[in-house]
Formats: structure tokens, sequence, C-alpha cells
């Protein structure tokens, strides 16, 4: 890589420390500031943006205190009667699915509040996780509230709900403002009377009219349709309730807040049996493209949303589809319809009586109807990431191939953050590409506004990868030192940085670009490679690798083996492994570095040396500037790249007693 700096300076950084580097990324239109090569603005800088990083870090680390620390209500271990529960579950869960129901279940049973984020697709599973979680606290005679940002997710919710927990003694009631106002009172009597065990609700449920008897359990569902104002009122209001968050593209802040572990996550991305992709295109407006596509879903007797955001001209282009699809039976939906008649709409809709659904955004949240298939944006430009990644996920929920059409205007008119987004969703097509759409959500964004404390000034100074890079580094060093005492060991080791070790070698360790011929996807790689932490990752990569490129050259191979290589010097405390083809030396770190010379390692290292355990790998152990141990190749050694590094990675593995 060649990183040109002010003034022309040039310098290299071998592929192999890659990960010295990280790409800049803030807000639209912001340029990075370049310095000399070889002054300290650049070092200046990082350490004005690290020393307040350092208050935010520490206010991260004391809101996970204080929730670990809040007396909370230990759930009781699962019953008979749970077990029936899930077994009546008709579909199979999948291994994310199952996974995150024991992460839920385990903190529900800590003393401790809890607070995770289940981040999964549309259609992953993450409604059955939290009716689990619902059954449990009932079963602990609690309450649980269930928030959901509109009210056909409400009600649908509702629905649901009810057929799951029919055949126990379970009361559910609904609050929105589909619920008549005489109906609404009654149900807020019975919730503070502890009559109500789920409570499925809009905002109104937030209202100050609204008391539960005893809440056990929060769930708020599609979290980013949320404003601050709302999630800060519940916080303040349930302080220490379990709070049970799902979504499929978190906003960026509680996505930062997952990602650094002021909250728990469960990612659910295995996506159920036969569930496909779906097909997106982008496309200018095109009559002849929009009939074809709604009457191919008719056809084999589907149902189409037809999305226009613009309630004003809603009615417009509901009559230029009439003309389309004249035999098409169709309806227009919006959030200022009187309620009964939406309700009405949408109700023929999920019950297959309409074909096309015109409407506007208010199908963005959760609406699970399996037999709609296609969906048509208008104007997708001018809708945020996460949007339009829920939009599409409103189609493809059962085993038919399903479509999105992102209908825009030419894309040399729309601004680049526009353009941006809509080339991620049709990049991320694959089933549940819902984390990779929040991360770049993350990406494009930046981290929003973290903690209330402005800092998009930081993220324009070093840009968004290094700032996330350097908080990660500021929370893990308080956690080791200011707050060491409110972490266990083991948390506290898997923490400790690691200095990495340096490696030099005298053969070729690259990916040829004959092999992966486009630079962005070559750089990927090496990031991956560069970044890779275990052998199990390694792994995955050449697997991954071989499937898409096919076989590996060596060069490649010899790269992959020097990141095994290098990880487990890291590991160990090594300073540089020196290949070579007649002699390989490894450096010991400086004698300051007390920790390595009072190693567990070190010690075994000098009883090898001295019993002979290694005699066979010529060890000269020496004391220049730096001590540093020699291994001279016998004639008959195998130096080929592979062979060489084979050979050191099992001497260190020996020595340290894990071969």
């Amino acid at each position: 890589m060649l990183v040109e700096y002010e003034g022309g300076d040039q310098l290299y950084v071998n592929v192999q420390n890659i990960n010295l580097l990280s790409k800049y990324t803030a807000s639209e239109g912001s340029l990075p500031g370049l310095s000399r090569l070889g002054s300290s603005k650049w070092s200046a800088r990082k350490e004005k943006v690290r020393k307040k990083l350092r208050d935010i870090a520490a206010k991260l680390i004391r809101i996970y205190a204080e929730r670990k620390m809040t007396p909370g209500f230990a759930f009781a271990p699962d019953s008979i009667f749970q077990r029936e529960f899930e077994a009546s579950f008709m579909f199979e869960e999948t291994p994310d699915q199952l996974k995150a129901i024991q992460e839920v279940k385990k903190d529900m049973q800590s003393p401790s509040p809890m607070d995770r984020l289940i981040c999964g697709d549309a259609g992953f599973g993450k409604t059955e996780i939290a009716m689990r979680a619902a059954f449990k606290a009932v079963e602990s005679k609690k309450q649980v509230a269930i928030l959901a940002p509109t009210t056909i997710l409400t009600h649908q919710h509702g629905e649901s709900f009810a057929r799951r927990f029919a055949n126990f003694p379970v009361n559910i009631a609904v609050l929105s403002r589909f619920v008549p106002k005489k109906q609404q009172k009654e149900v807020i009597e019975r919730i503070a009377k502890g009559a109500v065990d789920i409570v499925i609700g809009t905002h109104r449920m937030v209202s100050s009219d609204v008391v539960f008897k005893d809440l056990g359990l929060l769930v708020i569902d599609e979290e980013q349709h949320f404003g601050v104002e709302v999630k800060e009122k519940l916080r303040n209001q349930f302080p220490g309730v379990d709070t049970l968050t799902m979504s499929a593209t978190p906003i960026p802040c509680t996505m930062q807040f997952s990602m650094l572990g002021a909250r728990d996550i469960s990612i659910v991305s295995t996506p159920p049996k036969n569930r496909q992709p779906v097909e997106t295109v982008i496309t200018e407006y095109d009559p002849a493209l929009v009939q074809s596509a709604i009457r191919r879903e008719i056809q084999r007797e589907g149902q189409v949303f037809f999305l226009h955001n613009r309630i004003g001209s809603l009615e417009e282009v509901e009559r230029s589809l009439r003309e389309l699809v004249p035999y098409a039976r169709m309806a227009a939906a919006h959030g200022q319809l009187p309620a009964r008649e939406l309700e009405n709409i949408m109700m023929d809709f999920m019950q297959q009586e309409l074909d096309v659904l015109i409407s506007t955004s208010i199908i963005g949240s959760g609406l699970d109807i399996s037999n709609a298939n296609t969906i048509i944006i208008n104007r997708a430009d001018m809708f945020g990431l996460s949007d339009l990644y829920q939009l599409r996920g409103r189609v493809g929920r059962s085993e038919r191939k399903a479509y999105c059409y992102l209908v825009t205007p030419p894309l040399h008119t729309l601004k680049r953050e526009a353009i941006q987004r809509i080339a991620v969703i049709e990049s991320f097509t694959e089933l549940g590409s819902g984390i990779n759409v929040a991360l770049r959500d993350l990406d494009i964004r930046g981290a929003g506004n973290l903690l209330g404390a402005e800092q998009s000034g930081f993220i324009h100074e070093i840009g968004f990868d290094l700032y996330q890079k350097m908080i990660e580094e500021t929370v893990a060093e308080l956690k080791l030192t200011e707050f060491s005492h409110i972490f266990s060991d083991s948390e506290k080791a898997a923490l400790k940085p690691q200095r990495p070790c340096d490696m030099i070698f005298f053969f070729d360790a690259l990916i040829p670009d004959y092999y992966i011929t486009a630079t962005q996807e070559r750089f990927s790689c090496y990031d991956r490679i560069s970044k890779a932490g275990n052998d199990d990752t390694i792994r995955n990569i050449a697997g991954e690798l071989e499937d898409r490129f096919g076989p590996l050259p060596d060069e490649l191979r010899n790269l992959l083996a020097l990141a095994r290589l290098k990880n487990l010097g890291s590991s160990l405390g090594l300073e540089k492994i020196d290949l070579q083809p007649s002699t390989t030396t490894i450096f010991l770190p400086s004698e300051e570095d007390k920790e390595f010379y009072d190693s567990d390692f070190f010690r075994k290292l000098i009883v090898s040396l001295q019993d002979g355990t290694i005699r066979e790998y010529h060890p000269q152990f020496r004391h220049e500037k730096k001590m540093k141990l020699v291994f001279r190749h016998p004639e008959n050694t195998d130096t080929t790249p592979l062979a060489l590094i084979d050979r050191y990675e099992k001497l260190l593995k020996k020595v340290s007693g894990e071969g």
C-alpha cells in the first residue's frame, strides 16, 4: 500500500500491516486534512481526540456498570409449561434463533436487568424470541409491555400473540388508536390492577395514565422508529425492568452502543429453511415495467405493494395504476385515513381481497403478509438506508421468489449519498444482511449523537473507522484500569491489547492481481486477512476465497500461513520472526517487558532449551542489543515457504504446550 502525505512524501506499507491503516469516512463532503511525513501534527490530532474519548468511554462504562449493579428480578428457570409452549412452535428454529433464545433466558434468569438487542432480518423469527421471553415473564407473575411503532403492526402482533398463547391462561390486550376510547379506559384500569399479563401497544402505552402493577419485561419492536425522547422516557420510567430491543437495522447510535459492549447483542442471521433472497432492481419509472411486474404477481395469485410516500399525490398514482392494470383489485392507504377505514383496507389486503395495496411508508414496520411478493418503491432515493431495507423486508417472507423495484430519477441527477444508499441495498441481497446494512449506515451517516455529546467533530478530524477503533481501545483501557473492579478476571484477560509480531520473509506472500482482479475487492481481502484474529477465521476466509475465485495460488497460501504464524507470535508476546532460507530468528521483546519474562511461555522456552526438547531446531540464544533465538536449518530441511512456516508454528506450539 502506498500512503501519500502532504507535500508529496510517500510511505510504503506492507500488506500484512494493512490493519494499521483505516479508511477515512465522515459525513458527506468532509475531506481529511493531510499532515507531513515525520511531523507531529497527526499524532497531536489523535491525542486530542483520545482525551475527549476518555470521558465518553467512561460514561459508556458507567451506564453498563449501573445496569449491572441495579437490582433487577431474577426470573425462574424453564418450567414444564415453558417447554410445552416452545414445543408448540410450528416451525423449526434456526441455530441463531436458538442461540438468541438461550442468551435472552440467561439474561432474564440473572439478577441484573437485561438490556439486549436482537438484530435480525424481517421474518427471521425475532417475534418468537419475544414470545418465549414474554411467557417466562408471565410465568413469574410479571407483566409484559410490547411497544410497536405503528397501529397496524400492534394489531398484527396482537393476533399473533393471541394465536400462540391460545392454549395457556394468559390475558393479552392491545392499546392503540384503533381501540375505541371506552375500551382503552377499561384496558388501562385492568393493567393497573394486574389483570392484563401482556400489553401490546403503540406510543399510547407510554402515556402518563398507563400505570403497570408489576412490569417485568419491556419489548421494543422496530426500535429504529422510536425517537430518543420515547426511549429516554421508558428508561427513566422502568429503570430495573428487563428490556429486549428488536430491529433488522438498528439506528447507528444503538449499533454503536452494542458494538462497544454497553448493551448486549444477539445477531439472528440464519434464514428460515427454503427462504430465497429478494431480487432487487434499480430502474427509472417505466409504465410497461410496472404493468408487467404487477401482472406477473397477480398471475401467480400473489399480491403487490406499490409504495408512494406523498399523500397529496396518492390518488393520482392510484388512477394511473388502474389504467395500467384495470382488472387488478386495488386500494390506497395512508396514516391520515380514519382509523376504521384504514383497518378495513389492511384487513382486506391481509385476507387477499385486494391484489395491489398503494400506500405510504406505513407498511414499513413489521407487516407480515407472506402472499405479497412484489414491492415497487417509487422515489426510492428519498428514503433512508434502513427504511429501504425494512420496506424490502415486506416481501420474500415465504418460499416464493420475491421482487423489489427501486424506482428513481436518472442516477446522474441524484446526490452522492442517495446513490450510496441505493447501491448498498442492491449489493446486500443475501438473506440476513440487516446487520451489514446497519454497519454500512453507521459508516455513511456516522455514529450519530452518542450519549448526547456531539462527536461529529471527532469523526471529521480522524474518520469514522479510526474513531471506532480508538473508542474501543479507550473502553478496553478503562475496563483494565479505572473500572477494573466491575469486571471479572476472564473479561479483563480478553481485553489486554496484543502487540503485533512483525514478520520478515524471503518469499512472495500476496494476493495476485490475476486471481482477484478488482482492486477494491483485493484490498478488502487483505484487510480481512490482516484483522483475522484466529486460525478458524483464517480457514473460513481461505474456504470462501476458494469457493469464489477458484484454487488458491501459492502466494496466497503463503500469506494465509504467515497470518497464522503472526497471530501465534503476537499471542505469545514475541516481537519479530525473521524467516530466511538458512536461518530463522525469533526476536524477544525488550528487557523492560516484565510481563513477557514472567510469563509461562518464557519459562517453558528456557526449560526447552536446557533439556534439549527442541534440539532438532538447532537453537542458539544470543544477546546482542536484544535477546533473540537463532535457528539454523540443516541441509536436509525443507525450506519451501509453507514447510518453513509450518515448522516454526509447530515449534512455538510445542514450547507453549499447545502442540
